[in-house]
């Protein structure tokens, strides 16, 4: 989305901080109001507010949420379908699939057809598949790219090529696989043994000890220069290990899938998208060098010409 905003630096974090926080006191007053109309041994799981009203003598209210129910779910289809073409139309950029999806409307600007691509694809898959499977495939890679996010947030901090030192590598390195093992930990010792709490007297310091460590010993090799996630690395450690603790409540199935789904893509990455990619990047070192080779010679014919 920041190609299409004019300021995306400021307005991209003003837009998102925005909306979280008033969702965020939107579902507050629901469940307030939820709790209030109705015992929380009596909300029904299954329709929570429907229910809630049709017992409290409202039953026009329950063709209301209905209505704003099938109104979320439209919502959710366009903004995933927005997102998702995005992502596809970087893909396609890099040649990892067709160039033909990076291509934007000429009017619009926006990728219709990757958004095309994606709307198309994902309905066939809903079509064909059950809901218990898609809603594991999506809880699991949503909660992986949070903690990647997350990751890649310390490593744009922490790490700039030519700038860190090796010594400040390694610390870094240290320091983020003890987070990221500390976090696993303790979600597979939450998951093996859900009343105990002897492990967590070891894999909660561990994490601890790793975040202190990235924050006294590493030197930070970059800071933002408009906005910026606050409090690193202590805010994207604790997102590492909320993530991870999150994705080891889900079942083995969707671990199983998670995987499989990983490993085919893992597969066309490395027989294609790693030669495509390469090539790619080649062709725009190239250009570079072309350009800035021709701006230094038209320098040089404009030093002979005034002179």
């Amino acid at each position: 989305m920041a190609e299409e905003t004019r300021n995306p630096s400021r307005d991209i974090p003003l837009g998102l901080l925005g909306s979280m926080s008033i969702i965020t006191v939107i579902y507050c007053l629901m469940a307030l109001a939820l709790s209030m109309m109705q015992r929380y041994t009596a909300i029904d799981p299954n329709a929570a507010y429907s229910v809630a009203f049709r017992n409290v003598g409202m039953r026009w209210a329950q063709y209301v949420v209905a209505l704003g129910a099938l109104k979320g779910m439209t919502t959710v289809l366009l903004v995933g379908a927005i997102g998702t073409a995005r992502y596809t139309t970087h893909i396609a950029r890099s040649h990892i699939i067709p160039p033909f999806f990076a291509l934007v409307h000429p009017k619009t600007a926006t990728p219709i057809y990757a958004t095309l691509l994606m709307t198309v694809s994902s309905a066939i898959i809903a079509f064909f598949s059950s809901l218990h499977i898609l809603a594991s495939l999506l809880s699991i890679s949503t909660l992986f790219i949070f903690m990647m996010m997350a990751t890649a947030l310390l490593v744009r901090r922490y790490y700039v090529r030519g700038v860190s030192t090796k010594k400040d590598l390694v610390k870094f390195v240290v320091c983020l696989v003890v987070i990221i093992l500390s976090s696993v930990g303790t979600s597979a010792y939450w998951g093996l043994r859900p009343g105990g709490w002897v492990g967590y007297l070891v894999t909660v310091p561990l994490w601890v000890a790793g975040t202190f460590g990235m924050w006294l010993f590493v030197p930070k090799a970059r800071e933002p220069k408009v906005w910026g996630v606050p409090m690193v690395p202590w805010l994207p450690a604790l997102s590492i290990g909320t993530n991870l603790f999150l994705m080891g409540s889900l079942g083995g199935d969707a671990f199983v899938r998670f995987g499989i789904c990983s490993g085919l893509m893992l597969l066309y990455y490395v027989l294609v998208g790693v030669h495509v990619t390469y090539d790619v990047a080649h062709e725009h070192e190239e250009g570079e060098e072309k350009a800035l080779r021709g701006k230094v010679e038209d320098g040089g014919d404009a030093d002979r010409s005034v002179a």
